[in-house]
């Protein structure tokens, strides 16, 4: 694939604020919907400041080589909720998520210095393209359910799921449409117009809704604007300082004991393990539509650690551990925009919006059906991405077609597991059993190969 803008590329100072722009677009919607699950005072500026801090740290680390955007993670909902769990105070549970963080991160550290001391040649070997492959697809599927459900919601419970649908295709055909059609500058901003069209319609069904007071027209729920003006203007109208979670925790150092945290260990450990292939699976992914092996340059270890203090620093701030985002990945594949500095800028812009309180407001506005239009596109091309891995696998062979078949069906059913401890239940993603399954039959299949004395293809991701 073509790049416009490579990896290495800048473009004009203007240029860059709006392609910015659309990377926040792009990942807002799943950075800020994390606090908003977890709820318990944590907020959407926090997280968009943590990720925006996270990014940068990971920038740093990565030498700005690896043009992906952190965001809030959500294979880590059920160890936040940990945090909060038996009644603990809320500047416990603060504390609680800071922790738990940097247990994660420590866990790609360690992950970092295996890599840094024995290599990634085990990794390839362990997990080969014909594991990646599916993986990557799961990570696009898996999303699948989030992306069409929220196609038929507006902010209304008593929105028509016909009105709702209509503005996500106004929003999915508008980009489509930039991407396939447009100007080489009009295919660097697909989502930006995309997402305007769908506000638009999405706009002009709530006037009408509110002009007869129709229900089923409303779609767009105003109430974050009206809220800046609820105490009359003031400064707080235009600039609002986010709840970092620093502020919030530092009391809770009083009721600190190791039981707790113990239990955050617990919740947090075995999830940060796991994540690790969701972590390889995107660089993986992102390594070939940039046509460079991240992997080797700027180098595993440097990704790890990146994505680790990242994650220690956002949520430091925002409260959310950090990971890299499939849809700033799915930005990339779809505007041919791999241009790194687009990403830094990006996460600068996502620590101002954090401050901005009528810009907060109105991405707090743009309804489900709008993200969902958009969320289709970036979510098919994760998953089409992975299916392009498998390419150069030659699925003739019924080995590789086996360990392809049930990493595809063991995601695509859902299977996960769940397993209930003393210090809280440890959740084994969808991805993370796809993984395991996968990596398992593989090796039977491969050890059958080696007893017949037939030596496997190498299965290369970047030619």
């Amino acid at each position: 694939m073509k790049l416009i803008y490579n990896v290495e590329d800048k473009p004009q100072f203007s240029e860059r604020i709006v392609f910015a722009f659309q990377q926040l677009l792009a990942i807002m919607a799943a950075t800020i919907a994390v606090p908003a699950i977890v709820g318990n005072g944590m907020t959407a500026s926090a997280a968009l400041f943590g990720a925006g801090i996270g990014t940068l740290v990971y920038q740093l680390f990565t030498k700005f080589r690896s043009p992906v955007f952190l965001g809030s993670s959500f294979a880590f909902l059920g160890s936040m909720f940990a945090a909060f769990a038996g009644g603990v105070s809320m500047s416990l549970g603060f504390l609680g998520l800071i922790l738990g963080a940097v247990f994660a991160g420590l866990v790609y550290v360690v992950f970092a210095l295996i890599v840094k001391a024995s290599g990634v040649q085990w990794i390839n070997k362990l997990m080969p393209a014909v594991i990646i492959g599916p993986i990557v697809a799961i990570i696009g599927l898996s999303l699948a359910g989030n992306a069409v459900g929220d196609m038929v919601k507006g902010d209304y419970a008593g929105t028509s799921p016909y009105v709702a649908l209509i503005c996500a295709l106004v929003t999915l055909f508008v980009v489509i449409l930039c991407s396939v059609y447009g100007s080489k500058k009009v295919r660097l901003i697909p989502f930006i117009l995309g997402i305007l069209a769908g506000y638009a319609v999405a706009l002009v069904f709530t006037l009408i809704g509110n002009a007869t007071d129709n229900e089923a027209l409303k779609v767009i729920n105003f109430a974050p604007f009206t809220a800046l003006f609820a105490e009359g203007v003031s400064l707080k109208t235009f600039l609002s300082v986010p709840q970092f979670s620093f502020l919030i925790a530092k009391d809770g150092l009083k009721e600190l004991n190791s039981t707790y945290v113990l239990s955050i260990f617990f919740a947090y450990v075995p999830v940060a393990a796991v994540v690790f292939a969701e972590h390889l699976a995107d660089h993986k992914n992102l390594s070939t539509i940039i046509e460079r092996d991240l992997t080797k340059d700027p180098g595993l270890d440097k990704t790890l650690l990146g994505d680790g203090i990242g994650s220690m620093a956002g949520a430091f701030f925002g409260g959310c551990p950090n990971t890299t985002y499939g849809e700033s990945i799915g930005c990339v594949a779809i505007t041919k925009n791999a241009s790194v500095i687009t990403v830094t800028y990006a996460a600068f812009l996502s620590i101002l919006v954090a401050f901005i309180a009528p810009l907060v407001a109105f991405l707090d506005t743009i309804p489900p059906c709008v993200m969902g239009g958009v969320c289709m596109t970036l979510y098919g091309f994760i998953a089409v991405s992975g299916l392009k891995m498998l390419q150069p696998v030659d699925l003739n062979d019924n080995r590789n077609l086996f360990v392809a078949s049930v990493i595809l069906i063991a995601g695509v059913g859902g299977l996960s597991l769940s397993f209930a401890t003393k210090m809280g239940t440890i959740t084994i993603t969808t991805v993370a059993c796809a993984l395991i399954l996968g990596i398992v039959t593989n090796l039977i299949v491969r050890k059958g190969a080696a007893a017949e004395g037939e030596e496997p293809k190498p299965q290369q991701l970047i030619k």
